[in-house]
């Protein structure tokens, strides 16, 4: 049962991706200390933290790793870019097997409560309370390209220039690597002469409903898409409340969660 859940969790698929992108494990240089647990079992670990989103202390002993060691791994691999890099490996398979649809960018965020940390701050929307947003952004069909965490109270519009400068230049099927869509669609929330002006200079299409002018709903038949992908990151239920102290580790905990989503989708594809 135990191998099930590990293999359901972690796949060989994926692992073949993430297992060259794991920082070597280093001895102390005074020698000494345990044997250090294999690489497989600790991702593993952090995978049933995200998707269960169990506290690190009840981490089952089933997956062969204390949840000390779980953690400060976990600790570790945030600090080395693991689950960025490991987000942009399984893009660059979906953009070589042609998978991704670049007609446009879709941005839109959402609130969760926040327990404590930083990258919080108290939420308009929530009474005051304290909480984080989750930006997203994803290509025409909703696969998450780039996410950024924020307190709730700042603006959605002022992640806006930082997400698609974030955009990493992954592969394509033909031809050299792309990082701009044809067109970015967002609500009136991040609408500005600046953002309009900014993107018209980078040779994008901009396709932002205007204050006043335009409803939120016009964008219905393209906005559900980027709202899936939101629900598809809440599905993780780590990232529903947030608990961490570091906003970096909440911020490494949904990078996981958008290299998992677009895993699921590479793996529809090699079967």
């Amino acid at each position: 049962m135990a191998v099930d859940l590990a293999r359901d969790l972690v796949p060989d698929g994926l692992w073949k991706i993430a297992a060259p992108l794991i920082p070597p494990f280093r001895p102390r240089q005074q020698g000494g200390g345990t044997v250090p647990v294999a690489d497989r079992k600790v991702f593993t670990a952090v995978v049933y933290v995200l998707t269960s989103g169990c506290a690190w202390r009840y981490l089952p002993p089933t997956f062969g790793t204390s949840p000390a060691t779980a953690h400060r791994r976990f600790a570790a691999w945030t600090r080395a870019g693991l689950w960025r890099r490991l987000h942009r490996a399984v893009l660059d398979e979906l953009g070589a097997r042609g998978a991704l649809d670049w007609t446009s960018a879709i941005i839109d965020a959402a609130s969760v409560r926040a327990k404590r940390g930083s990258l919080t701050g108290p939420n308009p929307v929530d009474r005051g309370k304290k909480g984080s947003k989750l930006h997203v952004l994803s290509e025409a069909q909703g696969i998450p390209l780039a996410i950024a965490v924020s307190g709730a109270n700042v603006h959605d519009s002022q992640a806006f220039k930082p997400l698609l400068l974030g955009l990493p230049a992954i592969r394509s099927r033909r031809g050299p690597r792309r990082r701009r869509p044809v067109k970015v669609r967002a609500d009136k929330a991040y609408y500005s002469a600046e953002h309009l002006a900014w993107l018209r200079s980078r040779g994008v299409i901009p396709r932002i409903a205007r204050p006043g002018i335009e409803s939120g709903e016009r964008l219905g038949r393209h906005r559900w898409k980027i709202e899936r992908s939101i629900a598809w990151l809440f599905g993780y239920r780590r990232l529903t409340v947030r608990y961490e102290r570091k906003g970096s580790h909440f911020l490494a905990f949904l990078g996981l969660a958008a290299a998992l989503t677009c895993y699921k989708k590479l793996a529809k594809l090699t079967t």
